[in-house]
């Protein structure tokens, strides 16, 4: 009651000013109502998103908008807070000082000196010298700065003489009689295919730079590059193919059908080469090819010359490539144990699924293995799961059989326990070799750029435009599997085969040999 009172006491007895903070504690509380509103329908798509419908969820872009709305509605919050309450902004601004990260070294510093207006001592107007001072370091930004590069080839020639003028050569360039230098078509390219900006946008970006530069000029910029690039795509792509063991996955690209006046299905068949968790020396990297369907014919002519470990789902198009008779030699086949536990945990959603339920709980178990083993040699692997994963999977499988022949064989859980079953085989592979993974979620990981491209430009313009998609997507992806910035590597490597870069040394162009030559 006595803070009560002492609240009442600080009212005013002007009526006026009392009615201004009746008003502005109205409006206020009107405010938070409607940012109330708005955190309750985001938390309303979460919960969608994690327990709705199938039909209803939220794709992962949808969540992270949903997300930066939450977070910005919070910093609104917070900042009208800090207005009205100036220790709890000093407490926040010394939160913010203590957990901030370092800013990288190599950014250029820019000092700005703040001096009092006068430094004279206010006792006896005697100069002061400085005994300290307080440094903070804000992070900047300079807007993007189109500039004309002008070459100029002077020509020579002797007074004494008629004949002999000399000139040096025209530097080569990328687009000949053209725009763009080598580092602006890179911008392009990574604009479009590393942060999935379309190109009639780029096109909207330039305008408002006063640069008029059409959609079609972008895309012509892209595929004479994609051209260019084609010898260091066909490079990674062999030394992918030369690997022990590759993932493999293919995931539509849609492509405008002139002819009928809408799209086909093409597909990008994925191979992905990651033999970090067991300690390989091979690079990671991916290679994205263009096919105009999935058929299995697509799939042998891919891998033709191709015998090691392949890690893939469960579709039927890389069975042939398993036949003892093939030439040069069969491939391995391993498959994921990902989709398995994604087809239980489809049951799990629509209520009591016991079965189902068991399922995930005993392939969770193999996960927590694996978690434990990541990292170690290709035999400390093979052992572990020698000596405690077996007996798991050994287990499951007669548990499977046995919960088969209690359901109905029209069941929806008895597709999933078939499916496990058939490709028993192929699921059981890592136990045998500790290079191989339990699922293969790592060529999952990145066909999802490939979405995201696909999601923003609809669709590919031609065949011809999905080749072009593939060779970008590849030299880029991999160079973000190597920490290398897209736009660099493509710019200098475009300069690079432009003045005849000799096809010998292809191999000092891979984004992660082209790392190590410019970190020396």
């Amino acid at each position: 009651m006595r803070v009560m009172d002492t609240a009442l006491e600080a009212l005013p007895d002007d009526l006026a000013t009392l009615r201004a903070m009746v008003l502005s504690a109205r409006a206020e509380t009107a405010r938070l109502l409607a940012i109330n509103a708005r955190l309750e329908h985001i938390v309303q798509q979460l919960r969608r998103l994690q327990f709705g419908a199938r039909s209803e969820r939220l794709d992962a872009d949808q969540l992270d908008l949903a997300l930066e709305d939450l977070e910005q509605a919070e910093a609104e919050i917070r900042a009208e807070q800090e207005k009205h309450d100036p220790a709890l902004k000093t407490a926040r601004a010394q939160t913010r000082r203590n957990g901030r990260p370092a800013l990288p070294p190599h950014l250029p510093r820019v000092e700005v000196v703040v001096a009092p207006q006068s430094t004279a001592c206010p006792c006896c107007q005697g100069p002061m010298h400085v005994i300290g001072e307080d440094s903070s370091s804000r992070l900047d930004v300079v807007p993007a700065q189109y500039r004309v590069l002008v070459t100029r080839r002077p020509k020579y020639a002797c007074r004494a003489c008629t004949d002999g003028v000399v000139q040096a050569p025209a530097p080569a360039r990328l687009i000949a009689g053209g725009l763009p230098t080598e580092a602006l078509v890179a911008q392009v390219l990574s604009r479009k295919y590393a942060d999935h900006l379309p190109l009639y946008r780029q096109a909207q970006m330039l305008a408002r730079q006063g640069i008029a530069i059409e959609r079609a000029t972008l895309a012509h910029w892209a595929g004479t590059a994609a051209a260019e690039l084609r010898p260091v795509y066909d490079w990674l792509k062999r030394d992918l193919l030369g690997s022990g063991k590759l993932f493999v996955d293919e995931t539509p690209a849609p492509v405008l059908d002139p002819g009928r006046g809408r799209t086909k299905s093409g597909y990008f068949w994925t191979l992905a080469r990651d033999d970090r968790p067991w300690g390989g020396r091979d690079p990671p990297a991916v290679v994205y090819s263009y096919a105009p369907g999935r058929g299995a014919e697509h799939a042998a002519k891919l891998l033709a010359e191709y015998s090691g470990v392949l890690q893939t789902d469960g579709y039927s198009g890389y069975k042939s490539l398993a036949d003892p008779r093939r030439s040069p030699a069969p491939v391995t086949l391993a498959h994921c144990w990902a989709h398995l536990r994604r087809r239980f945990f489809e049951l799990t959603k629509g209520g009591a699924a016991p079965i189902a339920t068991e399922a995930l709980r005993r392939i969770a178990e193999l996960y927590r293995i694996e978690e434990e083993i990541r990292g170690r040699s290709a035999a400390e692997r093979q052992a572990v799961r020698a000596a405690r994963t077996r007996p798991l999977v050994d287990a499951l499988q007669l548990w499977l059989k046995a919960r088969l022949a209690e359901v109905s064989g029209r069941a929806p859980i008895a597709d999933a326990i078939r499916y496990g079953l058939n490709h028993w085989a192929g699921l059981t592979r890592f136990l045998e070799d500790g290079r191989i993974e339990i699922d293969s979620n790592t060529v999952e990981r990145t066909i999802r750029p490939i979405a995201l491209n696909r999601k923003n430009a609809l669709f590919a313009g031609s065949d011809e435009g999905g080749v072009h998609w593939a060779v970008l997507a590849t030299l880029i992806e991999t160079c973000k599997l190597h920490a290398v910035d897209p736009e660099a590597y493509l710019a200098d490597v475009l300069t690079r085969l432009v003045n005849l870069w000799p096809n010998s040394r292809l191999a000092e162009l891979a984004p992660w040999n082209w790392a190590t030559s410019q970190a020396q």
